[in-house]
């Protein structure tokens, strides 16, 4: 499993209400978790087998921005 995490704009509850689907939807995400209070909104996303591109495409898909934090 890895763990990646985005910098995004999904900044309140109705957001992640709209992006919820498109992230359930995804069989190789285990988990995954926005931090509303963070100044970045990072999205935390635990999967396997799945790349970055596809998370940010998926957001990017409805509106957001989403881009792969880099360490």
């Amino acid at each position: 499993m890895d763990v990646m995490v985005f910098v995004t704009s999904v900044y309140n509850r109705k957001a992640v209400n709209k992006v919820q689907p498109l992230l359930t939807a995804v069989p190789a995400i285990s988990q995954w978790n926005f931090d509303l209070e963070d100044c970045d909104h990072i999205l935390r996303v635990v999967a396997n087998n799945l790349s970055p591109r596809k998370v940010e495409s998926l957001l990017q898909s409805v509106g957001f921005d989403c881009r792969e934090l880099e360490y």
